[in-house]
């Protein structure tokens, strides 16, 4: 496909128009699903390793960040580590010191997150300077502004300039689909990321709602199986905002296997951005070890 604004809005306006009703139906059906005690505690385990254990607060300080990868390393006794920390670009370096000799990866926000809204260079900066400092993986923001308008070029050089920042670090490109307002932007938006580069697609900054909901995960798993089956080419999701709960955790976890498929039931190709989830997480799984439910000083507050 040729790389114009004309080849770009001719392509995203040309994909199937998203039925609103009939992803909610299916969405709300795959959420009914139920499984039984020894695949749930082997999903709540993949769960566990999917989380993308996050902080993103003004008021974050080197201490937080040391207790929040000392936690996702070592989740309790016997739990599998967590894929990644999240943490702002001046953090960086704490998570990677703190981390050294695991395997939990350091991923960090940029290009001027959560609004997405400065100059390309100052982007970019921001993006080097969270690669400088050790980071593996990037979590971008688009221009939510530029793609609402139809700026469809300025959005996908936009990410193709952030991917070459990016190095060997993975890019998650981040939708904001709260502000898109309708699944056809969701799905549009999905491919442009795609086409342009993104290793993931992501939801959600986490500062905006709605954020992660079924019709919206749905939609963009459909995108990915679909990039796949006409490129080639394999691409993550990462579902972030609102996922406080290890039933929902597991019902996104049905909806992979459902949608995507199976290749995609692998930290590799999906997370979950969270703060809360890990705890309920954890406490789901002792129940399930135990019998019995323990109180929230189980876990740790973050």
């Amino acid at each position: 496909m040729a790389r114009s604004e004309a080849d770009l809005r001719r392509f995203l306006h040309g994909l199937p128009g998203v039925d609103q009703v009939g992803a909610e139906g299916r969405a709300a059906g795959l959420f009914t699903r139920s499984i039984k005690t020894t695949a749930k505690a082997w999903a709540i385990d993949m769960a566990i390793s999917m989380v993308d254990l996050t902080t993103l607060e003004g008021a974050d300080t080197p201490g937080k960040v040391r207790s929040l990868c000392a936690k996702a390393m070592r989740p309790d006794g016997t739990a599998p580590a967590v894929a990644a920390v999240c943490v702002y670009p001046d953090l960086v370096a704490t998570a990677v010191d703190a981390l050294q000799g695991s395997r939990v990866a350091v991923a960090s926000v940029a290009t001027a997150f959560p609004s997405g809204r400065a100059a390309l260079d100052t982007k970019l900066h921001d993006v080097r300077d969270a690669v400088a400092a050790g980071a593996g993986e990037i979590d971008m923001v688009i221009d939510r502004g530029a793609f609402l308008a139809g700026h469809y070029l300025q959005v996908f050089d936009e990410i193709v300039a952030t991917k070459a920042a990016c190095g060997s670090a993975h890019l998650k490109v981040i939708l904001e689909t709260g502000e898109l307002v309708t699944l056809d932007n969701v799905r549009r938006a999905s491919w442009l990321a795609l086409l342009a580069g993104g290793d993931f697609i992501k939801t959600s900054t986490g500062k905006v709602t709605p954020a992660a909901t079924p019709p919206v995960a749905l939609t963009m798993l459909q995108a990915v199986r679909d990039f796949h089956a006409t490129t080639g080419s394999v691409r993550g999701v990462k579902l972030a905002g609102g996922i406080r709960t290890s039933k929902d955790a597991v019902r996104y976890l049905v909806m992979v296997n459902e949608v995507a498929g199976e290749q995609w039931l692998d930290p590799a190709l999906f997370r979950f951005g969270a703060s809360s989830l890990l705890n309920d997480l954890l406490l789901q799984r002792h129940k399930l070890a135990t019998g019995v439910y323990d109180g929230p000083d189980y876990v740790t507050v973050d």
